[in-house]
């Protein structure tokens, strides 16, 4: 006799709730790693957001082969997109494109990180990145959100 309960295949509220935890999830690191871009010693502001995204701009052309001027044009807009996707994403707001839009970031995030031979840091922007193809390939269960994709 088999046991048709281990061969039946996952109930549809399990991709639910699945991708539901994998958006939270990415929606909050997304969100969290923008809002961090504007601390210094404790406090956070605009200031304190131009001074530190200026130094990791200059530490990665110091490091890498790229320009200054690319590094500097992807940290100044890295916070504000940042805080602005991980939001879209918690709110489910066109999570379809949320999500491939914040993956691209991430694997920006990682070619940097690959430019000055970070590799520790690549592996967890891997795995991140990992996450967000996850959470696209598990998006046509996505029904807690405030603003839907048309197609499912």
């Amino acid at each position: 006799m088999s046991d048709q309960s281990n061969s039946a295949p996952a109930c549809r509220c399990d991709y639910t709730m699945a991708f539901l935890i994998l958006r939270l999830f990415l929606g909050l690191r997304t969100l969290l790693a923008g809002i961090e871009k504007f601390e210094a010693k404790g406090t956070y502001s605009f200031a304190n957001y131009y001074e530190n995204m200026n130094r990791m701009a200059n530490g990665i052309t110091g490091a890498s082969f790229l320009p200054l001027w690319a590094t500097k044009s992807f940290a100044l807009s890295l916070g504000y997109l940042l805080t602005i996707l991980g939001v879209a994403l918690l709110l489910g707001l066109k999570t379809r494109l949320t999500l491939f839009v914040s993956g691209l970031l991430y694997v920006g995030l990682g070619f940097g990180l690959m430019a000055v031979q970070e590799g520790e840091g690549v592996a967890w922007i891997g795995m991140q990145v990992s996450m967000f193809v996850g959470a696209l390939l598990l998006v046509r269960y996505n029904r807690f959100a405030l603003w839907a994709d048309k197609t499912r």
